[in-house]
């Protein structure tokens, strides 16, 4: 098996180790459970723009899509739901807190630009397959994960759907957040 296959089938269970390192560690402090809650947040809208424009096809196990989404969050970047995951895990490390916060934010960003380097690679590579040339354009004018400045004109119109399916589509991930936000607070509060 190809190990991009590996993170991308698994990515819901690869960062469990980072998540057990993030609480074993855990100690909040109100100044980064403010800068944490704010990070948490700004992921979170990231990802619900995102699966708006994308759907529920962003849940699957299978590499591939239906059709290629460049509109909204997609004509700044390529992947913004990685993007807003990245956001949403370092917003996680500092709401935990830790003897060495920089450390913890150094090791979790490391694990996840290694999982996504690998996952987008893998993306990219079926994406050129399916949809050639229409797929070269677009991944030479829109960034993978630094945005750019201003919207690439030359997305599609597709419209954004509704809120209250895309929370559905979000559910398992807010989910996860609140598990883990659990677990931190059982750590420092009870086990502390």
């Amino acid at each position: 098996m190809d190990i991009r296959d590996f993170f991308f089938k698994y990515r819901s269970y690869t960062p469990i180790p980072i998540g057990i390192m993030i609480v074993y560690f855990a100690r909040p402090e109100i100044i980064y459970v403010c800068i944490g809650s704010g990070l948490l947040l700004i992921g979170e809208t990231i990802r619900i723009w995102s699966v708006s424009y994308a759907g529920g096809e962003t849940r699957t196990r299978n590499v591939g899509a239906k059709k290629l989404c460049s509109s909204g969050p997609y004509a700044f970047v390529r992947n913004p739901l990685y993007v807003g995951n990245m956001f949403m895990y370092v917003g996680i490390v500092f709401i935990a807190g830790a003897a060495n916060i920089l450390l913890m934010v150094a090791t979790t960003l490391a694990f996840f630009t290694v999982q996504y380097s690998l996952i987008i690679a893998l993306e990219e590579e079926k994406l050129e397959e399916l949809f050639g040339r229409k797929y070269q354009i677009y991944k030479k004018n829109v960034p993978a994960v630094f945005p750019r400045a201003f919207r690439w004109e030359g997305a599609d119109n597709q419209s954004a759907k509704g809120i209250i399916k895309n929370l559905r589509t979000e559910k398992r991930t807010i989910q996860n957040v609140m598990f883990i936000l659990l677990l931190i607070i059982l750590r420092t509060q009870i086990f502390f």
